[in-house]
């Protein structure tokens, strides 16, 4: 923010003092260093500040001397904040109540222990042992419960352009789901493995969540922090519990999000624990005692370079789809869907932005919605009404943004020149040769 700016909003708040204004150029002047400026405007908020934004303001009160105002909005509950509050209360001379934030906060967050604080605290000499929590830790096998991941699914109606890829999901995937009677016919299995790659935040997790619902399948979202455990061995039983409870309860999907953290190549790996952990995946996918007749495998991945060559044979993620960021038609529909229920001046020109964006991933369109809702937030400010997003907001807007798949693209097509084993990238290929990344 700019000084004219500054200076507009103080002059604003000046005639309307509020608490919303105060925080925000307060925050504007702690991160210009002036301290003693911004604390003036901290008496003016009622209510604690979350975040780091709380956590800035608190800073910047300790460095004016303005302990009693950085009381007032600061949360005991938050980690940051509950270390200002303890310097705080120091610098007020308030020993007794000090100790007692202090005590309180490394029973939970024994990490957050200074050897300034216990000197200052007098704590150094006779300080209470930390007390550890004992954790008590129960037998995957016997306590897991897929329900816990179910999540709503969706259709194909809900997904923007991709509409070979849908195409080819239809055919290959949903089929044989609707018509399964046919497909035994010609001894062909009901699920299997599916790859989506592509750059991160084109729509990977919402096609999957739309593959389950056009399937009428229940849909599980396994996240990498649900199978991954500290304790050797309990990964491998995760795992293994989560294909049981699938088998038992088809059609289902079972959808892995960020794939290379459970598959990644085993030749890479630091520790035993991980390539068995990759051991067990592949077990589970077509082990020869496994049955994966109606459950259908999907998984997600930016990188597939970089998943184990093994899980990429026939029977395991043998199908593998590009989810390429979307094209013209998509981006202008997706610009629509983020514009709805905001302020709109009339004269965006949604076709104008989606030729200037290609390249863009859904994610990218999404937030430069919000740059441009930013943009008109500024001007409301600035002239003191209310301003609706018009086509000038997107304009500046697009003038400070940039699209996040030109990287992965850079690094696919050489995977896909270079090292394209078996026409794996043929389709990244195609889709850089025609958009001339």
């Amino acid at each position: 923010m700019d000084d004219k700016t500054l200076q507009s909003l103080q002059a604003v708040f000046t005639a309307n003092p509020t608490p919303e204004l105060a925080q925000i150029i307060a925050l504007q002047l702690s991160a210009r260093g002036d301290y003693e400026t911004a604390t003036t405007y901290l008496t003016h908020l009622t209510n604690t500040i979350s975040g780091e934004d709380g956590t800035r303001l608190g800073e910047a009160a300790l460095k004016a001397g303005a302990y009693t105002s950085a009381l007032q909005f600061l949360n005991q509950d938050e980690l940051d904040h509950a270390l200002l509050i303890v310097r705080c209360k120091l610098e007020l001379g308030d020993l007794d109540s000090a100790q007692a934030s202090y005590k309180q906060l490394l029973q939970e967050h024994p990490h957050c222990e200074s050897a300034e604080l216990n000197r200052r605290l007098k704590l150094s000499a006779d300080k209470e042992p930390v007390k550890l929590r004992v954790i008590e830790k129960a037998e995957p096998a016997e306590s897991f419960e897929l329900l816990q991941f179910k999540r709503p699914t969706t259709n194909f109606s809900d997904v923007v352009g991709l509409e070979e890829v849908k195409k080819q999901i239809h055919k290959k995937i949903i089929l044989p789901f609707q018509k399964p009677s046919l497909f035994q016919r010609f001894k062909k299995k009901v699920g299997g493995g599916i790859l989506l790659y592509g750059p991160p935040g084109c729509g990977k997790t919402l096609l999957a969540r739309a593959t389950a619902g056009e399937c009428k399948a229940a849909f599980f979202n396994i996240e990498i922090s649900d199978v991954l455990d500290m304790y050797i061995g309990e990964s491998e039983q995760k795992l293994r519990a989560i294909f049981e409870k699938a088998r038992s309860q088809t059609p289902s999907v079972i959808f892995f999000d960020e794939l290379e953290a459970l598959a990644g190549k085993r030749e890479h790996t630091r520790n035993s624990s991980q390539a068995n952990t990759v051991s067990q995946f592949l077990t589970e996918l077509d082990g020869f005692a496994q049955n994966n007749e109606g459950v259908l495998i999907l998984g997600s991945t930016n990188v597939p370079w970089a998943l184990d060559s093994a899980f990429l044979r026939p029977g395991r993620f043998d199908r593998m789809f590009f989810v390429p960021p979307p094209d013209k038609v998509a981006r202008k529909a997706i610009l629509e869907h983020h514009m709805q229920d905001r302020p709109n001046a009339g004269d965006i020109q949604f076709d104008v932005i989606a030729n200037k964006t290609s390249g863009y991933s859904g994610a990218d369109l999404a937030n430069l919605v919000e740059m441009a809702a930013d943009e008109a937030i500024d001007s409301t400010i600035t002239i003191g009404e209310e301003t609706a997003i018009s086509m000038q907001h997107f304009s500046e807007a697009l003038s400070d943004s940039r699209s996040s798949t030109t990287e992965w693209l850079t690094t696919a097509r050489n995977y896909a020149r270079y090292a394209n084993d078996g026409g794996r990238y043929d389709d990244v290929l195609e889709f850089i040769n025609k958009h001339g990344k």
